[in-house]
């Protein structure tokens, strides 16, 4: 069976918190800001390919968090202290004086500002030793060593105004200032600017404080007319030194924290040149000229980069490159962008008022330039649409009243004859008082990134561009090394800091494969994975999980009812084949239903079923959904009914699935369906024979934790904590999970643990980690 090319994944924003399989949702209220409670998932279970066998990290939803099934192993015998611990319910600790560092009482006594010690200092567990098993290799890393600098680093505090918030314009300023004062007033040395309030220097300015004039000048518009002055006053005054004697006795394992100080001025040096050269986004850079540009559909197309990192590794100091894409916006006339987002031709035809809101919404916030005038480029910055077409648009010309056709003015100003005047006109400026451009003179400048939601398509698009193979990858990564030519970066030769050209060498090893342990019943009743695959081949699941009542709504067009009904009647079959205790027939036969009434749809649907059901006492334990392979939001819509509104468990297949009708196919959908429902599909033979070292010795949890935030521009949406925890010992394949909705954008999970006060109980723990363990202790009945 030939290998896959592996793909980037794609971070998406998950659905709201959601609870399990049946019944209500248990929820816990939060304590932290901007929390709404966090919402207990049923035990999951890792899943693998059936067709290549290739592990998954992702968990899926199994059948319900109080309903765990215990591992066919010993009890548990006596907890470790540390569980026991976590579960007690905390004392307040003693009070205990705060003792002040030696540098905060300096600062006190002169009256300056203290240094803060990092918050994001890393501290590294020691190594315990290095590894013996499986077979020696040696590859490649997308990592460049870099040599410490043996420099004097200065650090000065820099205050423009009027201040602007746009880093743009403050390297142009800094960059100005350069330019003019080098020689005279830096001593000449050449200063790096993080775009905001740091500068960095090797070695001292010939001043403390100083200020200075700094006049930009506006881009060339090509009008001949005089630009436009804009003036600013900059004052640099040192801030303190930059410590790499620290940076040099952690690399050298002297030193527990690596100090992020020094790490960011490093960086900060290296991203100056291609801050110049390209388009910077994040911890990215990209350009045109970096690769070949792909279209995504709807007006935008994918540009090439790389992502740039310096970094502290046991080599030493590295630099951190790898490739990457994002999107951009088409640099097109307006109309011709139009017509890609309305995948329909506009240029004889008026917009319909669905239509004119899209391009509105899509326009809003991009620069445009204006082409009526030859070489005079004027750009401006598009803050509405016109609800009007051209053709009907006045505006006063004078004090005294007379008003001017937007044709007429057109005509006679620039001797421009508008052809579509039945579109409306792109609005520019000030809100209170617009100023009007026919949308056939303008065209969008290069180089805007489009930072709003891609659809399935453009992501699927973009993904294609982004996957390579290891090979090509690393000629990637090494020409673009050679590109941007650290070796002779003037920043990096003036701090000190040689890069080199080739990826680093690590020592690896080839582990061996795991042995898979499966259901007795099967022919073959463990596996031994080859090269990382494995199938369900004579394979039973080593426990089936059960679904006495399913159901199936087809939502592709293309899919006639026959062919539903027959691929429904072979994935039942191969789910009871593999091991489960799946019925073979649904309550009711496959419904087609339309797209855009998925919730109308599953709703009336699930009442029809529960209406044959609910006499009976029984409960829907899966649905089957057939939807169209470019699907856009129905999947998410599919799943935030059935799990929020319905409380059932949903598994999706796509048409092309459906008309493959091949076993290898069906056995992966029959996988994902049992560890849904409770089910385990394999477990590994060395847990079982308690040969995993740590997590087998003594009964122990597996947690997994991670925050997912909202998409660019969604700035009022909460940003998705969730926490795994393994469920089964000494297996732990079974996890429940939980997922917490909190502030915006915050990283610490702010319901991990939480203590409250209790009027009568006084401190009472709880948060995720406590409600997943109790799961864990009442899987024992301890």
């Amino acid at each position: 069976m030939g290998s896959r090319r592996g793909r980037p994944q794609q971070q998406q924003y998950p659905p709201p918190a959601r609870g399990g399989g049946r019944g209500p949702i248990p929820q816990q209220q939060g304590g932290g800001r901007g929390t709404q409670g966090f919402t207990a998932a049923p035990p999951q279970h890792p899943r693998h390919d059936a067709a290549a066998g290739r592990g998954r990290g992702r968990a899926a939803r199994g059948d319900g968090p109080s309903s765990p099934a215990p591992a066919a192993a010993g009890p548990l015998g006596r907890l470790p202290p540390e569980l026991r611990q976590a579960m007690e319910d905390p004392s307040p600790p003693p009070a205990q004086p705060v003792p002040v560092p030696a540098q905060a009482e300096a600062a006190a006594a002169t009256g300056q500002a203290a240094i803060p010690a990092s918050s994001k200092a890393i501290r590294f567990p020691l190594r315990p030793g290095k590894g013996s098993a499986g077979t020696r290799c040696l590859v490649k890393a997308n990592h460049f060593i870099a040599q410490l600098p043996d420099k004097d680093l200065h650090h000065y505090h820099v205050s423009i105004t009027p201040e602007v918030t746009s880093r743009v314009v403050n390297r142009a300023v800094i960059h100005e200032l350069v330019n003019l004062h080098r020689a005279a007033y830096l001593g000449g040395r050449l200063p790096a600017y993080d775009g905001r309030k740091s500068l960095y220097t090797a070695g001292p300015l010939p001043f403390a404080s100083k200020e200075f004039q700094i006049t930009l000048l506006d881009d060339d518009d090509g009008s001949g007319a005089q630009r436009r002055q804009r003036n600013f006053k900059v004052v640099i005054k040192f801030a303190a030194r930059a410590d790499l004697h620290r940076l040099g006795m952690f690399l050298a394992g002297r030193h527990a924290e690596a100090p992020q100080e020094a790490l960011q001025v490093l960086d900060i040096v290296l991203r100056e040149l291609p801050s110049a050269r390209y388009a910077p986004f994040g911890r990215s850079f990209f350009s045109p000229d970096l690769g070949r540009r792909q279209p995504l559909g709807d007006g935008l197309e994918s540009w090439r980069g790389f992502y740039q990192s310096i970094r502290p590794t046991q080599m030493g100091l590295s630099l951190n490159i790898d490739m990457s894409a994002t999107a951009f916006i088409e640099p097109l006339p307006v109309i011709d962008y139009a017509a890609q987002l309305l995948r329909s031709d506009i240029h004889s035809r008026p917009l319909s008022d669905a239509e004119r809101v899209k391009i509105k919404k899509a326009l809003r916030g991009v620069k445009v330039e204006v082409t009526h005038r030859g070489n005079m480029r004027r750009k401006y910055r598009i803050s509405g649409l016109t609800t009007q077409a051209t053709r009907e648009l006045t505006f006063p010309v004078d004090e005294g009243g007379t008003v001017k056709s937007v044709v007429q003015y057109f005509q006679e100003t620039y001797g421009f004859a508008i052809q579509h005047t039945y579109l409306p006109c792109l609005q520019v400026g000030n809100q209170q008082r617009p100023n009007y451009l026919p949308m056939e003179v303008c065209k969008i400048v290069e180089g805007q990134r489009y930072s709003k939601r891609l659809n399935q398509n453009q992501i699927r698009a973009l993904l294609d561009e982004t996957c390579q193979y290891p090979r090509d990858r690393e000629r990637d990564i090494t020409q673009m090394v050679k590109h941007n030519a650290y070796q002779e970066d003037p920043y990096a030769k003036e701090f000190g800091i040689k890069i080199s050209d080739r990826l680093a060498s690590v020592d690896a090893r080839i582990l061996p494969a795991p042995r898979l342990k499966y259901n007795e019943t099967g022919r073959e009743k463990d596996c031994l994975p080859r090269v990382g695959q494995w199938n369900m081949m004579n394979k039973k699941m080593v426990n089936g999980g059960k679904v006495r009542s399913w159901m199936c709504v087809n939502f592709a067009r293309n899919v006639p009812d026959k062919l539903a009904r027959d691929f429904c009647h072979q994935l039942a079959q191969m789910c009871q084949d593999s091991g489960m205790d799946f019925a073979l027939e649904p309550v009711l036969p496959p419904m087609s239903a339309r797209p855009d009434q998925v919730e109308r749809a599953l709703k009336a649907r699930y009442h029809e079923a529960m209406n044959i059901l609910g006499p009976q006492r029984r409960e829907l334990d899966l649905l089957i959904g057939i939807l169209p392979d470019n699907n856009g939001s129905l999947y998410g819509d599919l799943k935030r009914v059935c799990e929020i509104d319905l409380g059932i468990v949903s598994q999706c297949c796509c048409t092309k699935q459906v008309f493959k009708l091949n076993k290898q196919i069906y056995a992966n959908i029959a996988l994902k369906i049992n560890v849904k429902v409770g089910g385990r599909n394999t477990v590994l033979v060395d847990a079982l024979s308690r040969r995993i070292p740590l997590v087998t010795d003594r009964p122990t949890i597996i947690f997994g934790a991670d925050v997912t935030h909202p998409h660019p521009g969604e700035d009022s949406s909460p940003s998705i904590a969730a926490v795994v925890a393994s469920q089964d010992w000494p297996e732990v394949t079974r996890y429940a999970g939980l997922v917490s909705a909190q502030a915006h954008r915050q990283e610490l999970i702010e319901d991990l643990y939480k203590v409250r006060q209790d009027p009568q109980k006084g401190p009472v723990s709880s948060g995720m980690i406590r409600y997943t363990a109790r799961l864990f202790l009442n899987s024992y009945n301890l």
